[in-house]
C-alpha cells in the first residue's frame, strides 16, 4: 500500500511538471513565484522581457506583478502590456513608459491585475518602429 501510494503521488507531481501550471482555483493558496519570458522581432528589432508574478491567495483569476523588465530591439520602442477587460482598448501597460532603442527598463510595479473568470489573463509584449506600421508581438498566458 505504501509503495503504490508514494508512486501515485511521484506520477502526479512528473505530470504536474510535464503539464506546466494549473490555473488557479478560486480557494486555491498563493502559489510560488512565476515567471514569463516574451520575445518579438529579430536583429536590431529584437526585444525581450519578461514578467514576474505570483497567483493571488483565494482569488480565481488574478495575480500580482512583481516586476516587469524590458529590452527593445535598437531601432523599437517596446511595451509590455496585460488583456485588461476594463480597457476599452483591450490592454493595459504594465509599465510606466516604454523602453526604446536598445535601452533596459525594469520596474516592480507590485499591483494585483484581475479579470472575470473565464477571461484568461495574459501578457503581451509590443514593439514597433518609430515612424513605421511594423509592430512586433509575443502574447504569454499567466
Amino acid at each position: 500500500m505504501r509503495l503504490s501510494a508514494l508512486s501515485t503521488t511521484a506520477a502526479l507531481v512528473l505530470a504536474t511538471l510535464a503539464g506546466g501550471a494549473a490555473p488557479a482555483a478560486a480557494d486555491a493558496p498563493a502559489g510560488p513565484v512565476l515567471q514569463v519570458d516574451l520575445d518579438a522581432g529579430q536583429g536590431l528589432h529584437h526585444n525581450i522581457g519578461t514578467v514576474i508574478y505570483e497567483r493571488v491567495d483565494g482569488a480565481a483569476n488574478a495575480v500580482r506583478i512583481i516586476s516587469v523588465s524590458i529590452t527593445s530591439g535598437e531601432r523599437d520602442c517596446a511595451w509590455v502590456s496585460w488583456n485588461d477587460p476594463h480597457n476599452v482598448n483591450g490592454w493595459t501597460n504594465l509599465t510606466s513608459e516604454p523602453s526604446c532603442n536598445g535601452t533596459g527598463l525594469g520596474e516592480n510595479p507590485d499591483i494585483i491585475i484581475k479579470a472575470p473568470v473565464g477571461h484568461p489573463l495574459k501578457v503581451r509584449l509590443a514593439a514597433d518602429h518609430p515612424g513605421s506600421d511594423v509592430v512586433h508581438k509575443d502574447i504569454q498566458k499567466l
